[in-house]
């Protein structure tokens, strides 16, 4: 098995499979209360992980949604796990479209402990799937039975060193 083949199946060992993954999410902002320059914000998100990209549900008219349709380069780290990657931020549209039944239907599933309790309203039109497709990262893989490995992955290019 080649790197790039370990490192995604690292990754789908520790995210994959169902999983409600707790993401810091990143993004480049203006903050017109400071100074109006670019400046990053994070905040913490749950991700439905599958296929190089991580699946959030949110609000179209947040700020993080607003910070990515004006720059949609992003980070994501999840620190427990040794994983942080870049990417690139992109707005599915309404969880309720057609086009998103499918993968919806997973996050939902991934989420069900705590989607259904009056934290998200599929209703509104606003609530959106946004897809965090990952470009480049790096993964610690602490348990190699050869001892640590990081992998420095390249997703668009389907390699690791």
């Amino acid at each position: 098995m080649n790197k790039y083949n370990e490192a995604m199946k690292l990754l789908d060992k520790r995210f994959g499979n169902g999983k409600d993954n707790g993401v810091s999410l990143a993004t480049i902002g203006h903050d017109p209360n400071v100074d109006g320059k670019p400046r990053p914000a994070v905040r913490n998100v749950d991700g439905y992980y599958e296929d190089g990209a991580f699946y959030v549900v949110t609000y179209t008219k947040s700020n993080k949604m607003d910070q990515i349709e004006a720059n949609p380069a992003v980070a994501v780290a999840i620190h427990f796990e040794w994983f942080f990657a870049s990417g690139i931020g992109e707005n599915l549209g309404w969880v309720r479209d057609g086009k998103n039944a499918e993968m919806m239907k997973k996050v939902r599933a991934a989420f069900a402990q705590w989607y259904g309790n009056g934290h998200v309203n599929e209703e509104d039109p606003n609530t959106c799937l946004l897809c965090v497709r990952l470009t480049e990262g790096s993964i610690l893989d602490e348990e190699n039975a050869n001892g640590e490995v990081r992998y420095h992955i390249d997703f668009v290019n389907k390699t690791a060193q």
